[in-house]
C-alpha cells in the first residue's frame, strides 16, 4: 500500500503506523517540502490520495496558504480529525472522493504533491489519477513533487524463499503441483534484502522517466555479477 493512499485497504492502525514509520518515503518528503519553504510559502497546494494527511500537513508547516486533499477512502474522516488535533483545520481542506469526479474550489493550484508509487515503480501505482490531476488542476509553471524518478533493477539470491515458496510445490503431500508454482514465481514480493544476497551489480533501466508517455523496457540489461554464489535461474 502507498504512504497516502489507501482507498483499497481496509483502516488497520498496523499498517497505517508501518507506512509512516517508513523514513526513507516519509522524511525525504519532508525534508523535500522544508528545505524549499521559499517554493511552498503562500501557494495552494493539492494533495492527490491524501491519506493519513501526513503530506497535507508537510505543506502546511512548509508555508502553504492553503491545502487541499483529496482521498476516496474511509481514512479520510480520520485523516480530518488528525488535521484538526494539529491545529491546521484552517489550512488544510479534505475532499472525500475519486480525483476523476471530485471538484475543487479553485480552477487552479501552484503545487502538487502525491506519494503516487507503487512496488517497482509502476505496480499499482496512482501515476495516471496524479497525471489526471495535473492536467485538470496545475497551474502553467507549476510544480509536481516528485516531477522525475530513476528506476534500477538487481538480482538476489535467496534459497531459502525458493525452497519454501517455489519448489515446495513440486511434491505437496506426495502430489505434483507445479502449475502453482509458475503462478507462484510471478507474484511479486515486497521484502528487506540483506546485502549479501545481492549477487549482480545495480542497472539503471530508465533516467528521468516521462510520466505522460508509454514506458518501453527493452533492451539489454546488466548482468555483471558481483558474487560466486548459486544463481536462481
Amino acid at each position: 500500500a502507498d504512504l497516502n493512499s489507501l482507498s483499497n485497504c481496509l483502516l488497520d492502525p498496523r499498517s497505517l503506523s508501518e507506512m509512516l514509520k517508513d523514513e526513507v518515503r516519509t522524511l525525504t518528503y519532508r525534508n523535500a517540502m522544508y528545505h524549499n519553504k521559499h517554493v511552498f510559502k503562500d501557494k495552494v497546494v493539492l494533495d492527490v490520495g491524501s491519506g493519513t494527511g501526513i503530506l497535507s500537513m508537510f505543506a502546511a508547516k512548509a508555508g502553504a496558504r492553503k491545502v487541499y486533499g483529496i482521498e476516496c477512502s474511509s481514512i479520510s474522516d480520520y485523516s480530518e480529525k488528525i488535521i484538526k488535533a494539529n491545529q491546521l483545520d484552517n489550512t488544510i481542506s479534505i475532499l472525500k472522493g475519486k480525483v476523476e469526479e471530485v471538484e475543487l474550489p479553485v480552477d487552479q493550484v501552484d503545487i502538487i504533491i502525491s506519494e503516487w508509487m507503487g512496488y517497482c515503480l509502476f505496480y499499482e501505482s496512482m501515476l495516471h489519477t496524479v497525471i489526471f490531476a495535473r492536467d485538470k488542476w496545475l497551474k502553467p509553471g507549476g510544480l509536481m513533487f516528485p516531477d522525475r524518478a530513476a528506476l534500477y533493477v538487481t538480482a538476489i539470491e535467496d534459497r531459502q524463499y525458493k525452497d519454501f515458496k517455489i519448489h515446495w510445490w513440486e511434491n505437496v503431500y506426495g502430489f505434483d503441483m507445479t502449475c502453482i508454482r509458475d503462478v507462484a514465481m510471478k507474484e511479486p514480493l515486497v521484502d528487506i534484502v540483506d546485502s549479501k544476497q545481492v549477487v549482480t551489480n545495480a542497472c539503471l533501466i530508465k533516467r528521468d522517466l516521462d510520466f505522460t508517455v508509454d514506458l518501453d523496457f527493452k533492451g539489454q540489461l546488466c548482468e555483471t555479477s558481483v558474487s560466486n554464489d548459486y544463481r536462481m535461474r
